[in-house]
């Protein structure tokens, strides 16, 4: 049975696989503990906002799929 650490490392290397145009990290809380998942935009044609922070992969997945339907077209077009 995977910990929740485990669960949580796969979702962070299928987030990054998924979303190539973001750098995806996770946040650090005062104590050292994970904090918010986290997307920084990279390239233009992945996204519209430079920072996404949701509060888990689940949430962070569906607002970088948004993002790539906010991109125009001419910017994804030029790659």
């Amino acid at each position: 049975m995977e910990t929740r650490a485990q669960q949580e490392d796969r979702a962070l290397r299928q987030l990054r696989d998924d979303f190539t145009g973001h750098r995806i990290w996770r946040s650090r809380r005062g104590g050292g503990q994970a904090g918010d998942w986290v997307a920084t935009l990279h390239d233009s044609a992945a996204g519209v906002d430079p920072t996404v922070i949701r509060p888990n992969a689940g949430e962070l997945r569906a607002a970088l799929v948004e993002e790539r339907k906010r991109v125009p077209r001419a910017a994804k077009r030029v790659r």
